[in-house]
C-alpha cells in the first residue's frame, strides 16, 4: 500500500539502522577498551564472577609479597644465627685449647681476651640485630618498650599466606628463644642475654677446669641455635612452597576472570564489519524507501 502518513518500509529501514549502530556501538566499545564487559548491562552474571575473581587476584598477589618479605626477614634471621654459630665454634677451639695442660697461665690470658671478644659480638648480635628497624632476637627488654622485645620474642608471630583470612600461619619461637639466652649466658663472658646477672659462674678461660666446662656449654649453645635454626628453615621451606602454589593459583585466577571479561577481538572486529555493513545497507535501503513518497505524489498529477 502507498501512503503518505506511514512508510512502512523506511520505518523498517530505519529499525534496522538503530539496531545495527547499536550493535556497532558496542563492538567499537569492546575493542576500545579491551573488555567485553564494560558495565553491568553487558553480563550482570559475568560481573560479578570476574569482580570476584580479580578481588581474588589481587589478593593472592599481595599475599606473594607478604611471603617474599616473610621469606627474606627468616633468610636474615638465620643468616644471623649462622654468624652467631661460627663465633661460638671459634669459642670452642679456644676453650678446648686453653684446656690443655700445655697451655700457660698467659696463654689462656690470650685466649680468654679473643673470648671475651667474641663473646660481646654474639651479645650484640642477640641483642641488637634488627629487620626493617625492628629487633629480631631480643628476648627479656627492661624496661619494656618501643625497643623490644624483638619480632620472635615478643611471642606469637602470624603470617599471612593468601589471599582469605583463614589462610595464616602463625609460629612461637620464644621458647626457643629463651633457650639459646640460657645456654649463651652460661657459654660467653660479659653477657647479661636473659636479665641474670653480668656473668654466670667460671665463664673464662683462665684455668684449665673453666675453660674445660665452657667446652660443654658452647656445645648446648650450639645445639640450641641450630634448633632455632632448623625451625626458621623449615618455616622458609614451607612459604617457599606457598608462594609457588600462589603464583599458579594466580595465572589460573586472571585466565579466568579473561575469559569472562576480556574482548575477543576476532569475534568483535566480526561483529564490527558485519554491524557496519548492515549501517551502510539500512541507510541506502532508508533512501530507496523515502522515494516512495514521490511515487505518491506521481499518481496525483
Amino acid at each position: 500500500m502507498l501512503s503518505l502518513h506511514t512508510n512502512i518500509a523506511s520505518n523498517a529501514a530505519l529499525n534496522g539502522m538503530r539496531k545495527a549502530g547499536g550493535q556497532l556501538a558496542t563492538a567499537q566499545e569492546r575493542l576500545g577498551s579491551g573488555k567485553r564487559i564494560n558495565s553491568a548491562s553487558d553480563d550482570a552474571a559475568g560481573l560479578q564472577i570476574a569482580t570476584r575473581l580479580k578481588t581474588q587476584s589481587s589478593g593472592m598477589a599481595v599475599a606473594m609479597r607478604n611471603l617474599q618479605n616473610s621469606i627474606s626477614m627468616l633468610q636474615t634471621a638465620d643468616a644471623l644465627l649462622g654468624e652467631m654459630n661460627n663465633m661460638l665454634g671459634r669459642m670452642s677451639d679456644l676453650a678446648i685449647q686453653a684446656a690443655d695442660g700445655a697451655s700457660t697461665l698467659a696463654d689462656r690470658k690470650a685466649m680468654h681476651a679473643e673470648y671475651a671478644t667474641l663473646s660481646e659480638q654474639v651479645y650484640d648480635t642477640m641483642q641488637e640485630s634488627r629487620y626493617a628497624g625492628t629487633y629480631l632476637f631480643r628476648y627479656v627488654v627492661a624496661p619494656p618498650g618501643p625497643d623490644g622485645p624483638g619480632t620472635f620474642g615478643l611471642g606469637p608471630v602470624t603470617f599471612q599466606t593468601g589471599s582469605s583470612a583463614e589462610e595464616s600461619v602463625t609460629v612461637d619461637f620464644r621458647n626457643d628463644l629463651g633457650q639459646i639466652n640460657v645456654a649463651l649466658y652460661y657459654a660467653i663472658d660479659n653477657g647479661n642475654l636473659h636479665n641474670h646477672p653480668q656473668d654466670a659462674p667460671d665463664t673464662d678461660l683462665t684455668s684449665a677446669e673453666s675453660a674445660n666446662l665452657m667446652v660443654d656449654r658452647l656445645a648446648e649453645a650450639q645445639q640450641s641455635i641450630t634448633k632455632l635454626r632448623s625451625g626458621l628453615g623449615a618455616l622458609g621451606n614451607r612459604f617457599e612452597s606457598a608462594f609457588s602454589n600462589l603464583g599458579q593459583m594466580k595465572l589460573n585466577t586472571d585466565a579466568a576472570a579473561g575469559q569472562i571479561a576480556d574482548a575477543d577481538f576476532a569475534t568483535e572486529v566480526a561483529d564490527m564489519t558485519r554491524s557496519q555493513m548492515l549501517t551502510q545497507a539500512g541507510s541506502a535501503m532508508l533512501k530507496q524507501a523515502s522515494g516512495m513518497s514521490r511515487m505518491v505524489i506521481s499518481l496525483v498529477e
